[in-house]
């Protein structure tokens, strides 16, 4: 979607202009994944209008691969207003209008499943769901067990607003466990499925993922994985249903040595950074695309925690949706800090660029 952004604080019938940028949880993954440095493509359905255009160009922009996005003749691109205020306070509003939009016309009729099944992982969200019944009818042959399907990642994503069916939860958790790796908030388990009692009640609710992480807002994550010995991967499963690239280990030596068998009795808990807010809409993207961007490196559970925090703080100490994430090196070696200095950091606006500035002051 093209994402309006206010000027000023208030309430939406007083912000008197705003600023245009780009939003959507899956683009803004996309777009997080790429500028970390990692090959990215985007599939979806825009209008041929001028904000079609314009989502096209930033997020090509950002190195996403947009060839597989089609153009849609007859319905316009979805955009959406929002205030400034947090959206964990009540006077936060969000105005979507992509009711009719051209994404919302997404179908398996429309879309090409192979360009998504190329893919080493699959990202998928409960928003793209909402949209119509053609859309969750596309995340249902997506998220479908087979031979051949790529690590299939989905974020629950659960926004009421946006569904006409009071059976969205259901629907949602059905998604969810179809899929390989599993991205839900605390808040929104216990907002869809009356799930209380914190991140193992979750994943009691939820077992059947092979890796799933429990958001905890500004506390920080938990995530279980479970665990099986090397070799007893099986490409026919369901759910966790992996293809012949993720079973020889096209996913890194720790996911290859056996991350996804029987289960675990209890989660890694790894705590968020210290951050001066500025926004908060497009943090959760941001954690998926660094817990993703550590998952496709092969590196350990914690740390692909760490990476999700920082790629989040990116996103918070910056006014949209979607900012450019801190340089590879940068994040690994504040990933790589022991637990006091990681809980002692505290991160401002700016923080992504501080590192690249300070090298080439020093650089002859």
């Amino acid at each position: 979607m093209v994402t309006f952004l206010p000027t000023a604080p208030g309430r939406l019938a007083d912000v008197p202009s705003f600023h245009r940028a780009i939003g959507g949880a899956e683009s803004n993954v996309a777009c997080m994944l790429a500028a970390f440095g990692h090959t990215a493509r985007w599939i979806s359905r825009v209008g041929a209008d001028g904000f079609g255009d314009h989502l096209l160009e930033r997020i090509a922009g950002y190195g996403v691969d947009v060839s597989s996005v089609r153009r849609d003749p007859e319905r316009p691109t979805g955009v959406y207003f929002r205030t400034a205020e947090d959206r964990a306070t009540g006077a936060h509003e969000v105005a979507y209008y992509r009711a009719g939009s051209a994404a919302s016309a997404m179908s398996p009729r429309n879309v090409d499943p192979a360009a998504a099944r190329t893919a080493r992982i699959l990202h998928l969200s409960g928003i793209t769901a909402a949209l119509s019944p053609g859309c969750l009818d596309l995340l249902r042959e997506l998220t479908a067990p087979g031979p051949g399907r790529p690590l299939l990642s989905f974020d629950v994503n659960h926004r009421p607003g946006l569904w006409r069916t009071p059976e969205a939860p259901l629907l949602l958790l059905d998604l969810a466990r179809r899929a390989d790796l599993v991205f839900v908030g605390e808040d929104e388990a216990e907002e869809a499925w009356g799930v209380t009692g914190g991140p193992r009640a979750v994943r009691e609710a939820l077992p059947e993922p092979g890796v799933l992480v429990v958001k905890q807002g500004p506390r920080g994550a938990t995530a279980f994985e479970r665990t099986a010995a090397p070799g007893t991967l099986d490409p026919d499963a369901a759910p966790g249903t992996f293809g012949p690239d993720a079973a020889s280990g096209s996913f890194g030596p720790d996911v290859a040595s056996g991350t996804f068998g029987s289960d675990v009795a209890r989660g890694t808990f790894e705590p968020a950074l210290a951050v001066d807010v500025v926004a908060t809409v497009g943090a959760g993207d941001a954690f998926a695309a660094g817990f993703l961007s550590a998952t496709l490196r092969g590196l350990p559970l914690r740390t692909r925690l760490r990476h999700g925090h920082l790629l989040a703080a990116a996103t918070l100490t910056a006014p949209g949706d979607l900012t450019a994430p801190p340089a590879r090196g940068h994040a690994d070696r504040l990933a790589a800090l022991d637990a006091d200095a990681w809980e002692r950091l505290r991160l401002g606006p700016g923080w992504t660029r501080a590192e690249q500035a300070q090298e080439e002051a020093i650089t002859p």
